[in-house]
């Protein structure tokens, strides 16, 4: 079983930082439309698990179908770093791309193929 570690990251430009803790037990590669269009694999964390350290007032949000995810994305590099939702459950979620963790390598990470397009 993976173990959590406390990492941090941000967007391209540096204004938007924050700190995590979680196993990366799951990252999303997920076939819907803006998933593919923006190449984002997620993983999902509580709330409490999730610190934006920098750069609130540097986010947009980005809503689209049924504006159930708050996408956050970056004011001046565009990137979409997290974005807020509720789980099926109805508790609070952090939806973390993975991409902007620091120093992070994708191609070692076990990627979960979720179906999104047919949600």
């Amino acid at each position: 079983m993976p173990e959590s570690k406390t990492y941090t990251g941000g967007c391209h430009c540096g204004q938007v930082r924050f700190e995590c803790t979680t196993d990366l037990a799951m990252v999303t590669a997920c076939n819907c439309s803006i998933c593919t269009k923006k190449g984002l694999h997620i993983t999902f964390l509580a709330p409490k698990s999730f610190q934006l350290r920098a750069g609130e007032d540097n986010l947009r949000e980005y809503l689209f179908n049924k504006h159930a995810i708050r996408h956050q994305l970056c004011i001046d590099c565009g990137v979409d770093v997290f974005a807020r939702g509720t789980r099926p459950d109805g508790s609070d979620v952090v939806a973390l791309n993975v991409s902007c963790i620091d120093g992070i390598e994708l191609s070692k990470l076990t990627m979960t193929p979720i179906d999104g397009r047919s949600m």
